[in-house]
């Protein structure tokens, strides 16, 4: 494949997430509260409010649908989706992340996963590998991975539901010798990276909250901006596990990230549900 092509590839590869992931937004957000329903039209509709043409929302549909992650079905003879039993489990959790994000402490020690599949099945050891890189795990050293202890119970029940947990041993205690664990933290995580992705954020949006809070902003326009905004913001809780902050650099930047979104979501998501109730609902939505 030419340079030119693989560019191009990379990417339709790259719009069709980013519109899967807007979806699955929408969805987590409205239709939990709607019997875990929503019409095709009501989402191609919303989808238009975020700039994206109908024939491209029916074939990012079509690609969930093939995946299991939407089921079809029709209500009082109206087509429309439902989202699979999985994925309204990962999404109740990640509310926990997102929503109510908690930061470990020192005293919360550590949990080491280990783990050993056999070649056979090496698509599991792909599976865990990303299954831990997803819930904020580190990797200590090849093959050992770690996060902070209060994240064992999710853990645990991550795998279980993945079907994992028969491959893997989790270890719980605390960091007893040698060296300076922040500075072993500091290798364990791309704190780099992440600093990266919050002052990415920090920069997009800090505007943003500056401007709405100033002029205000209508339904449709909460809604324009809060779907994106959540979007991006969902994988920076799974990125950073909420690690102690002794054991950060200084003035780090996913606090004040964080303060940004909760300020962001207490101004946006009332209004921008405003909105998408309205469409869900077949009303006239105002702005």
């Amino acid at each position: 494949m030419t340079a030119e092509l693989q560019s191009t590839s990379d990417s339709v590869s790259g719009r069709n997430t980013r519109l899967a992931q807007f979806i699955i937004t929408i969805f987590g957000l409205y239709a939990r509260a709607e019997g875990n329903w929503l019409s095709v039209a009501s989402v191609v509709e919303l989808m238009a409010d975020l700039g994206v043409e109908g024939q491209a929302v029916r074939s990012s549909v079509s690609r969930l649908k093939r995946r299991g992650v939407l089921h079809g079905e029709r209500r009082e003879g109206v087509a429309g989706y439902t989202l699979d039993a999985p994925t309204l489990q990962v999404l109740a959790e990640g509310d926990v992340r997102i929503f109510e994000r908690t930061r470990a402490s020192v005293e919360d020690g550590w949990i080491v996963v280990v783990f050993n599949v056999p070649e056979a099945e090496r698509q599991k050891r792909h599976a865990l590998r990303s299954s831990l890189t997803r819930l904020g795990f580190g990797t200590a050293a090849p093959g050992v991975w770690v996060a902070p202890g209060n994240l064992a119970a999710e853990t645990s029940q991550t795998l279980e539901r993945q079907e994992l947990s028969a491959y893997v041993d989790i270890f719980a205690g605390h960091h007893f010798a040698y060296g300076d664990l922040a500075a072993k933290v500091r290798t364990w995580w791309d704190l780099v990276e992440l600093t990266s992705l919050y002052e990415d954020f920090l920069g997009r949006y800090r505007p943003i909250l500056e401007r709405t809070s100033a002029e205000g902003t209508t339904p449709r326009e909460a809604f324009q901006i809060y779907v994106p905004m959540l979007t991006l913001w969902r994988r920076l809780p799974y990125r950073d596990p909420g690690l102690p902050l002794s054991l950060l650099p200084p003035e780090w930047k996913g606090m004040t990230a964080g303060a940004l979104f909760d300020e962001l979501n207490d101004v946006l998501r009332p209004l921008a549900r405003e909105h998408a109730l309205a469409v869900i609902h077949g009303e006239n939505p105002s702005g």
